[in-house]
């Protein structure tokens, strides 16, 4: 029987992208180190780790300036977010809410110390989670993290609901069912999926009225 669900945060409970492109584009202006990030690049970033990010968005720097740089998009952003938020995906409160008296609600995204902590804050969302993790904490990768969580908590079965391939690799490796959020940025095969919703609400479909399906349509 289901007892949790684990929940990326990134193009799966909100879109922060819009506050994040304009704030990493004011950092990378001051620098002057790239011509402005698009959105488009952005987005094709969500779920990927620092290290990557820098990457593809700063391939003519070397690794530790791509890193000084990333440091401080991720610390700028953590203190607007806090106090400001960004745009939730329609229903998530009033979904999460009704989730949390039936399973353990918990959050594992690839993101930097501060992140999730300023979901927390910003939205007050903080009460329906019981734990969380990240890589700027553990340094581990998205499904080591999930096991982490796991494990931490004593789970005997979760799922992980997430909307990119990265997240379905770490469902994959942590040994859970994945969920494809297909609303959110990524794109997902529709034979590698176990289940999928285009929107968050439907969630309270597959868990609380009981209609999981029992095949990907």
């Amino acid at each position: 029987m289901l007892d949790s669900i684990i929940f990326d945060l990134d193009g799966t409970l909100w879109d922060s992208s819009d506050e994040v492109l304009k704030l990493w584009n004011e950092v990378v202006k001051k620098h002057h180190v790239s011509d402005a990030i698009t959105k488009e690049q952005l987005e094709g970033c969500m779920g990927l780790q620092n290290k990557e990010i820098g990457q593809k968005l700063l391939p003519h720097l070397d690794e530790k300036a791509q890193e000084m740089i990333l440091k401080e998009c991720n610390e700028v952003e953590c203190l607007y977010l806090a106090e400001h938020g960004a745009q939730l995906y329609q229903d998530v409160e009033k979904v999460l809410k009704a989730l949390s008296e039936k399973y353990k609600l918990f959050i594992v995204s690839n993101c930097q110390s501060g992140y999730i902590e300023a979901f927390y804050q910003s939205h007050r969302l903080d009460k329906y989670f019981t734990d969380y993790e990240h890589p700027g904490r553990t340094g581990l990768t998205k499904g080591e993290n999930i096991k982490l969580i796991i494990e931490r908590n004593k789970l005997e079965n979760s799922v992980y609901v997430g909307d990119t391939e990265g997240d379905l690799k770490g469902a994959r490796f942590a040994g859970v069912p994945f969920v494809y959020a297909k609303y959110g940025f990524g794109q997902v095969d529709e034979y590698d999926y176990d289940y999928v919703i285009n929107r968050f609400s439907e969630l309270l479909d597959l868990f609380i009225d009981k209609k999981i399906l029992s095949n990907n349509t």
